[in-house]
């Protein structure tokens, strides 16, 4: 039996965010994207005009971030299908401490396989990307199913910010050492001979993230507990008990009228945050206005910095907001925050001072809407030992959402050949997530926790 609010295991817990959360920025925000766009565009040597964005995979021609999407969609999908069989599977067993390990592994030493990327193959320079991007979500379904294990209700919006926080802190970090890096490659002989050896340091700092994310884990595996088993050890077959798992927790789901409406709610808006996530970068890349190649790779890697180090302050912000006004509140502040900022992008947005200023105001909300999400959907659930089988709901209905949402993203520029269009369905993506959340009736572990 897992004691609970042990500071040593929460401490363990924590750290797993300053591990993993390296993928997230450098490969899904910062370095990868930029390294990408840049690969698959050819511009005009002087203006930096686009002259050619398009990539052909099996005779067919895409537009490089559209296909870019279609890749991420693709690598979710794959979780989506498996996550839930897996927690059934670990929670039957009791090692989900096992699960998060071996996704771990799959994902860093995936992300070490981007070094080897190939503009003249992309389809299968993608696969280490697509491997990497199930490993980092899979390991999360196990990784937030330790929440509700290791931390008392009243402990847990606070200390999901922290995990929250501690992940901005460390991949900023890295960030910072890999920008360095970058900036110094620019000035390196080779460059001279050949302009797109600006972006060869980026290759380093994809194993850059295979490191730290597996080194930095390996505190959090030895520290944190196997798991508690909801079945008998060496009773039947793990696979069927799984799918079993599974089949008790949708009937439970039923019952569940606010958990429910939740989900629904988180769906939608979340979908609007994970997409931004994934295609910020390669949006700010197209559609802002910047001096000169040298100059955007730069500065789009600070505005990723400087998201990070708001997210931390904004993960605690609405962590005390919610403390005051309960968490449902304080997440319709966040949405509607977000549905200004969406707005703003698609109406004003194209210098980089403009773009700077999204920045600020995305990393004032991101970190705060995400922490509060799983935290209160920790406060959500029913007392179960189950609680790998309902984080994979979570998680599932959160991978579904992305899969969505970045797809959508993608084919709107595929279809209209403008990527700033994609920001409208950004916009009705969060709408739809407030509204539905409006029809969430708080109980009393997500009312105002100050007086508790």
């Amino acid at each position: 039996m897992t004691v609970k609010n042990d500071k040593k295991t929460i401490r363990a817990w924590t750290f797993y965010d300053w591990a993993n959360s390296s993928f997230p920025l450098v490969i899904n925000s910062a370095v990868f994207p930029a390294f990408y766009e840049y690969q698959t565009t050819l511009r005009e040597k002087v203006t930096g005009k686009i002259l050619d964005d398009t990539v052909t995979v099996s005779g067919h021609v895409f537009k490089n971030t559209e296909l870019y999407s279609y890749f991420v969609s693709a690598a979710l999908l794959v979780v989506c299908f498996t996550a839930p069989i897996l927690s059934g599977i670990a929670d039957y067993k009791g090692n989900k401490r096992s699960f998060l390990a071996w996704f771990c592994v799959l994902g860093s030493f995936s992300c070490a396989g981007l070094y080897f990327f190939d503009k003249g193959n992309i389809a299968l320079s993608m696969i280490p990307f697509v491997t990497a991007t199930i490993g980092y979500w899979g390991s999360l379904v196990f990784y937030n199913a330790y929440l509700p294990e290791i931390a008392s209700v009243d402990k847990q919006d606070k200390i999901s910010a922290r995990g929250f926080a501690l992940g901005y802190l460390g991949s900023s970090l890295l960030l910072i050492i890999n920008l360095v890096l970058i900036t110094l490659g620019k000035k390196a002989e080779i460059a001279a001979a050949d302009p797109a050896a600006n972006w060869y340091p980026a290759k380093y700092a994809f194993i850059s993230v295979a490191l730290w994310w597996f080194c930095f884990a390996q505190y959090t595996l030895r520290n944190i507990p196997k798991g508690t088993p909801s079945g008998k050890a060496g009773e039947g077959n793990a696979l069927t008990k799984g799918f079993r798992e599974l089949g008790h927790v949708l009937k439970e789901l039923k019952t569940q009228d606010t958990l429910k409406k939740f989900l629904r709610s988180y769906f939608f808006y979340n979908m609007g945050v994970q997409t931004v996530m994934y295609m910020a970068t390669l949006f700010a890349a197209k559609e802002i206005d910047w001096p000169d190649e040298n100059y955007k790779k730069t500065a789009l890697i600070i505005s990723i910095l400087l998201i990070q180090f708001l997210g931390v302050a904004g993960s605690f912000l609405f962590s005390f907001i919610s403390s005051k006004i309960g968490n449902v509140k304080a997440l319709l502040i966040a949405i509607f925050i977000w549905v200004l900022i969406c707005a703003s992008v698609y109406l004003f947005v194209n210098t980089p001072m403009e773009f700077y200023c999204v920045a600020a105001s995305v990393g004032l909300v991101m970190g705060g809407i995400q922490a509060l999400s799983r935290s209160t959907y920790s406060k959500l659930l029913p007392e179960t030992k189950d609680l790998a089988s309902y984080f994979s709901f979570f998680d599932v209905s959160e991978k579904l959402g992305i899969v969505l949402g970045v797809f959508a993203f993608g084919a709107i520029e595929g279809f209209t050949g403008d990527m700033r269009k994609s920001v409208l369905a950004l916009i009705a993506f969060f709408a739809i997530g407030f509204v539905l959340l409006l029809l969430v009736k708080p109980n009393r572990s997500l009312e105002n926790n100050s007086a508790k």
